[in-house]
């Protein structure tokens, strides 16, 4: 195994990216590898390639010379060891991350999310890593009725899977406090757009609503979520790799807010389908009311801002879904599954 060969010579950063075959850790390399990118980076993909990682979403960069692909686990110490001291930075996305899955069997969540993340850290720290971003979700500060979360907040979540990703938080920063390794934080709202893999709400209410199909709506609907553009996304990620402070937790938000059935309401119209498509089901175990985080800090520190408006960035994201069947067919869950 090798590491890429910069394109730009060997002053070009090295980046570890793990996950980087799912959906927005593969966003996430087309940006840096892509037109407008840094330009001065090589990236190399860890990623096992479980059901949510497709290699064809690194399609588009595979012939980079700046790009590797590496099929691997996280929580494979000798592995990482190898991996890591050829590169000076880490964006670490890889993570089980779906609630009802973590429901079901909380094991693997608790092994990528928490002793995969440790295995990383571990080896960081061994080969001098510049800098480590580790990737996490509003979901560990649990729940709220009214305001928003600032990163001062403490973390409070409710399902396995954000547990586990607290948990997460909690090893990485204290690797920072405790060794001094420069770790930062990101907290995600819901995110959006191209090649979510189809057992998010958007993709599989989009693709059963292009196939005719009803669309499962937990309980009254009434759930409500922050949505961010994966674009804008990876956008405030790039800010915090390459500006934040170490040590710090930065949130990054959308700036819009809708419940679930408001969110079915605008999928319906855009898929041509009336109310007569929603099927309501039985509401998830412990299913969180509202996320909602104050992105105030990286948007002063850093001048992060949302640049997808939300009924573009919809519109968008049904056509490619509308236009790449073949890319989500063969990946949807089967009939009756919820988000």
């Amino acid at each position: 195994m090798t590491t890429p060969t910069p394109a730009t010579g060997t002053a070009a950063t090295r980046i570890l990216v793990t996950g980087g075959a799912g959906f927005i850790g593969s966003h996430h390399v087309r940006t840096l590898l892509g037109p407008g990118g840094p330009g001065d980076v090589s990236v190399t993909v860890l990623d096992l390639l479980t059901y949510a990682g497709n290699p064809a979403n690194l399609d588009a960069v595979r012939d980079h010379p700046g790009f590797t692909f590496v099929k691997g686990d996280i929580c494979d110490g000798a592995l990482v060891d190898e991996l890591m001291a050829g590169h000076d930075e880490v964006v670490h996305f890889a993570a089980e991350s779906h609630v009802d899955r973590s429901i079901l069997d909380s094991s693997a969540f608790v092994r990528t999310n928490v002793l995969g993340t440790q295995t990383l850290l571990d080896a960081a720290l061994r080969h001098g890593v510049r800098t480590f971003v580790h990737v996490s979700t509003d979901e560990v500060y649990g729940s709220l009725d009214t305001g928003a979360w600032t990163e001062d907040c403490p973390a409070l979540p409710n399902s396995p899977y954000a547990a586990a990703k607290a948990s997460s938080d909690l090893i990485a920063l204290a690797y920072h406090r405790t060794h001094g390794l420069d770790v930062r934080v990101t907290r995600c709202s819901n995110n959006y757009g191209p090649h979510q893999y189809p057992e998010k709400i958007i993709p599989l209410f989009v693709g059963n609503l292009l196939d005719g199909r009803t669309v499962p709506l937990y309980g009254d609907g009434g759930n409500v979520r922050d949505w961010l553009h994966v674009d804008d996304h990876v956008q405030g990620i790039e800010l915090v790799r390459t500006q934040g402070r170490p040590g710090e937790i930065y949130n990054i938000g959308g700036g819009t807010e809708l419940t679930n059935r408001a969110l079915t309401e605008l999928l319906l119209d855009a898929c041509g389908a009336g109310p007569d498509r929603i099927e309501h089901v039985p509401d998830r175990k412990g299913h969180d009311r509202r996320y909602c985080v104050d992105w105030t800090k990286i948007r002063d520190e850093l001048g992060y801002r949302p640049r997808t408006d939300f009924a573009t960035g919809l519109a968008a994201t049904v056509a490619w879904y509308r236009e790449h069947r073949a890319w989500w067919e063969p990946l949807r869950p089967t009939p009756g599954a919820t988000p």
